[in-house]
């Protein structure tokens, strides 16, 4: 069944002209003349039946049904020409690469390894977004996630990356003498982590805290951040002391810009995974992926 759709280019006039609020500028920019455009959004205005600018006081301004039309269309154009643009950049079988990924993992795990990736395999363009939480594959334009959790994920399939060793970290200066014992911690801010509210209440249990039931009002009272970079430079700047994976802190560990409180590491009871949906189990890209993520991750992470 044909489509009820105008011509690209009426479209193109359109939301050059939403931009500029201007037909002369919007010919400037598309290389056509000012009538042209005229022409192009009055052959618009016909085809839906509405009209979308008006004049005010020498003005040109959108309409209330051409604001609407505006934001849907400007969406449309923009995704068509990154899939375009995708598109012209591919060569061969592989193609573009949508990762979704924690974003500390991301970029203090993951980043510093991809130019072997792409060194490997220049034919697979890679495209990098950050998702904190699981996704509906379906509804989320990714192909493949990684995940911090349980090796749950409806739909899809979950390839076991790493295991992680939590330690309580803080700023070197911000101790008044060195702990000794994990209820000292509790005289000090700790700061909290949103998307893992249960990370203070694991290590110290694990840790050996007794009381926990009794102690759960200041063990959650601290400043509250969404992402893992937030809480370290929170640490970092004397704000408290935070619970973090080890591995994500080793720079700073490494340098001085942090220490541990305790060194009492504790094995988290969840993993790192490598999430795909099961139909694109076979896809080229996804394959190589898959298999150069889970070798990075035997090597030693």
């Amino acid at each position: 069944m044909r489509r009820t759709l105008p011509s690209l280019m009426a479209l193109q006039c359109f939301e050059a002209a939403v931009r500029h609020l201007s037909f002369t500028r919007a010919a400037e920019e598309l290389s056509l003349t000012q009538s042209a455009v005229s022409r192009q959004i009055r052959g618009l205005e016909d085809f839906i039946g509405r009209p979308l600018f008006e004049r005010v006081k020498q003005r040109l301004v959108l309409t209330v049904a051409g604001e609407a039309y505006a934001a849907a269309i400007q969406d449309v154009l923009d995704r068509a020409e990154a899939a375009t643009l995708q598109l012209m950049a591919c060569r061969g079988e592989g193609g573009v690469l949508t990762v979704a990924m924690l974003p500390t993992f991301g970029s203090r795990w993951l980043v510093p390894r991809l130019v072997d990736f792409s060194t490997r395999y220049p034919d697979i363009q890679l495209n990098l977004v950050t998702q904190v939480r699981p996704f509906d594959f379906d509804k989320v334009e990714a192909d493949v996630a990684i995940h911090f959790g349980p090796a749950l994920w409806p739909g899809a399939i979950c390839h076991r990356l790493m295991g992680e060793d939590i330690v309580p970290v803080c700023a070197p200066g911000l101790l008044k003498q060195p702990l000794l014992d994990v209820r000292e911690l509790l005289d000090y801010t700790l700061l909290q982590h949103t998307t893992r509210p249960q990370a203070w209440n694991d290590w110290l249990s694990a840790a050996g805290l007794p009381d926990m039931n009794a102690r759960q009002a200041s063990l959650l009272s601290g400043p509250r951040f969404e992402h893992f970079f937030m809480v370290i430079q929170a640490a970092v700047s004397g704000l408290g002391i935070a619970v973090l994976p080890q591995f994500l802190v080793a720079e700073e560990l490494a340098c001085g810009r942090l220490v541990l409180a305790l060194d009492k590491p504790v094995r988290s009871q969840h993993a790192y995974y490598l999430v795909h949906p099961a139909t694109r189990t076979d896809v080229y890209k996804v394959r190589m992926f898959r298999e150069w993520l889970l070798a990075q991750a035997e090597a030693g992470g």
